[in-house]
């Protein structure tokens, strides 16, 4: 087969869909903490996957995240951003914009192929996309083409409508 046609169908191949249980992975925090998906049992979990830290687009993002965070404690979600750049970068995007969440270093971009996430072709940064994982840790939803302005409200309420479906 060509290349370019590997290509493309690795594209396509890699990654898990919606209702697919999320392997549990392993990657640093900013403080160089091991974060696993084992961690969260119970919670729902974002995995919100961004570019770069500091870019007008990550902060807005980012901080949007961190203005809701006691509502997305209310319904038992943990929020964690995930980009490439590494924990001392990480450091100053969570201090400076006061961040209320943990920040992974995904340098080699394996949680994001792993879950299908993508990169940016040349820049090696990873697509603006989120996964919202299950408390039983199973894919619930993928965010697409992800508005850094609306995007925290946007899963808050998905949340909200998911854990009022299942009490009614």
């Amino acid at each position: 087969m060509k290349p370019l046609l590997l290509l493309f169908l690795s594209f396509f191949l890699l990654g898990l869909s919606p209702g697919d249980s999320v392997p549990d992975f392993e990657l640093k925090n900013q403080d160089g903490k091991i974060i696993h998906l084992s961690d969260y049992p119970g919670k729902f979990l974002l995995l919100y996957f961004y570019p770069k830290d500091d870019t007008p687009g990550c902060t807005r993002e980012a901080c949007g995240f961190r203005d809701y965070f006691s509502e997305f404690q209310k319904v038992k979600t943990v929020v964690l951003g995930v980009s490439t750049q590494n924990e001392k970068s990480h450091q100053k995007f969570k201090a400076k914009h006061k961040l209320s969440f943990d920040l992974l270093v995904d340098t080699d971009g394996q949680l994001a192929k792993i879950l299908g996430i993508g990169t940016i072709p040349v820049l090696g940064l990873v697509h603006r996309r989120s996964v919202l994982i299950s408390p039983d840790a199973k894919i619930l939803k993928f965010y697409d083409q992800v508005n850094p302005d609306a995007h925290p409200k946007e899963v808050l309420d998905d949340i909200k409508n998911l854990t009022q479906a299942v009490e009614n």
